[in-house]
């Protein structure tokens, strides 16, 4: 199954979606040595960028046209990541505007290692260049 748009920090990852629908999505990870810490273990920002894309994904399986920003999410990390790691995300509810979700990281022996909630807000996904994507701001910094 592919995203159904291109990320290119989801794609440096290696991130594969494996379900998109319904409120929900699941996405697997095979760390690289470079997604490691000084402890030899998954480094907890792949981790949360793991969480932050399954729950926009679970978001937006609703509703797939539009995109979603993350608002605000609050992480936990219960143990060390190691090997294969497979996120499963789940929206919560949904207003007109916001979408409230919660998500999970699981090693491949089905161990909770994170799990977090997240906010985030509906935007309208509009062509830029070549590109199923959205310039949220019109203010460039270059």
């Amino acid at each position: 199954m592919q995203f159904s748009v291109r990320i290119p920090f989801v794609e440096l990852l290696g991130f594969a979606l494996k379900k998109f629908e319904g409120g929900e999505a699941e996405i697997s990870f095979t760390p690289a040595p470079e997604h490691l810490n000084s402890f030899d273990v998954v480094h907890g920002g792949a981790s949360m960028t793991l969480l932050d894309v399954v729950m926009a994904h679970a978001a937006r399986s609703v509703q797939p046209d539009l995109g979603c920003v993350t608002i605000e999410m609050k992480t936990s990390f219960m143990r060390a990541a190691k090997g294969p790691l497979i996120s499963r995300g789940k929206l919560l509810h949904r207003t007109a505007t916001l979408a409230f979700t919660e998500g999970s990281v699981f090693d491949a022996s089905g161990k909770l290692c994170a799990h977090a909630t997240g906010t985030f807000k509906f935007v309208a996904r509009l062509p830029v260049g070549n590109r199923s994507s959205h310039a949220l701001n019109s203010i460039r910094t270059d």
